[in-house]
């Protein structure tokens, strides 16, 4: 029994052991869809580029999820990139929505996720203040007098206990 469980330890070790090594070169980048700028608000006109199609490739884009329909990438300066243009409706909702092209040779498609969001406004990160308001109160609370009566309250929870244990120990009937 101990050897058929070795056994199959080894081999489950053995192929988790390949498929990480093989993972990389199977998710290795071949060139996807890039969505600039990739967080808009409705009205925003969008850029998207590949280099999946080779070099002087272009490209039909699908913009069909967002609402702004197809659009085309066509070869754009001396590399091997495509490039398009495409304006986000002002009617989008806010959401992820994904991007699509499809190489007019080979038919490769690549993809690229667009997020539609209601405002632009970034907003800065802030620092809490003050004590928290869980509504249980707390050690260093506002009220000093609540505090002090919660610590004489356990005080006299812990002398009367210390005191009835004493007596069970000496056996005065308790």
């Amino acid at each position: 029994m101990r050897r058929t469980v070795r056994l199959l330890t080894g081999t489950a070790l053995a192929v988790a052991a390949a498929a990480g090594l093989a993972a990389p070169a199977y998710g290795a980048d071949t060139g996807g869809l890039e969505v600039s700028p990739s967080t808009v608000v409705p009205g925003t006109d969008v850029t998207v580029t590949t280099q999946a199609c080779g070099d002087g490739g272009s490209a039909t884009g699908d913009a069909g999820a967002v609402g702004a329909g197809r659009f085309t990438l066509a070869p754009a300066g001396s590399g091997d990139e495509a490039a398009g243009r495409f304006r986000v409706p002002p009617s989008a909702q806010p959401g992820t929505y994904e991007i699509i092209a499809n190489c007019a040779d080979g038919g490769r498609e690549v993809r690229g996720d667009l997020v539609v969001a209601l405002s632009s406004a970034t907003r800065a990160q802030v620092s809490p203040r003050g004590s928290v308001k869980t509504g249980v109160g707390g050690a260093l609370g506002p009220d000093p007098v609540q505090t002090a009566a919660g610590v004489a309250a356990l005080a006299v929870a812990a002398a009367g206990g210390t005191w009835l244990l004493h007596r069970r120990a000496r056996g005065d009937g308790i």
